[in-house]
């Protein structure tokens, strides 16, 4: 028996993943794919664009929940920082594994308040609340200071274009053999073309449909 497939956290993740999959955007629908797509790639403009997609989850996928989890739990990860709270879910899943590890403190970032707010309830409705530390502004600020000595586990699932800023960021207390997760990588080539780069000092490879997988090699 595990935190993830027990209550309270089981039945409150099917709720909260039922809701995710019925929400709709309108701000995001009224996008072209074209301006979609430039919007998540610019570094400049994508605090304007996740305001105005405000009410949408942007969750991780069921399966990417599931092996945040098995990740977190296998690398013994006390120590986690994520890059983009949203609504919660991802925060509930690397939560769950910390319980299980035996405790820890999870680090995340999230600059859209009302969305810190529900994600903030749900940690508490699963228990988990105990174990992270919400951040709300910027990644690039919150995530600049008062970090761990070393990081277990690091989650990118916020703004695309951010994610080698962010990775930065935190690198130098990434412990050798820390797991990087960065979720709809596609969406950001210059991360991508970095840790898989021999020269970047990390091993990286896709996952699944949308997910890139490193560990920092040394």
């Amino acid at each position: 028996m595990t935190t993830l497939t027990t209550e309270p956290l089981a039945p409150l993740l099917d709720r909260l993943f039922k809701e995710a999959d019925a929400a709709s955007s309108p701000a995001m629908a009224a996008l072209s794919r074209e301006e979609r797509e430039r919007l998540v790639r610019s570094k400049t403009e994508y605090l304007d664009l996740y305001g105005r997609l405000k009410d949408l989850w942007l969750p991780v996928s069921r399966e990417t929940g599931t092996l945040l989890y098995m990740l977190a739990r296998s690398c013994g990860a006390k120590s986690i920082v994520e890059f983009g709270t949203s609504f919660g879910i991802s925060t509930l899943h690397l939560a769950a594994a910390l319980r299980d590890n035996g405790g820890g403190r999870l680090i995340t970032s999230e600059f859209e308040p009302s969305k810190i707010l529900r994600a903030r309830q749900n940690l508490a409705d699963g228990g988990l609340i105990d174990l992270v530390e919400i951040r709300e502004g910027d990644a690039l600020k919150t995530l600049s200071t008062r970090l761990p000595e070393t990081i277990d586990l690091l989650l990118l699932d916020g703004a695309k274009a951010l994610y080698h800023e962010v990775l930065d960021l935190v690198e130098d207390r990434l412990k050798p053999g820390a797991l990087i997760v960065a979720d709809n990588a596609d969406d950001c080539p210059d991360y991508l073309a970095h840790v898989r780069s021999e020269a970047s000092g990390y091993i990286s490879v896709p996952f699944a449909e949308d997910v890139e997988l490193s560990m920092r090699a040394g």
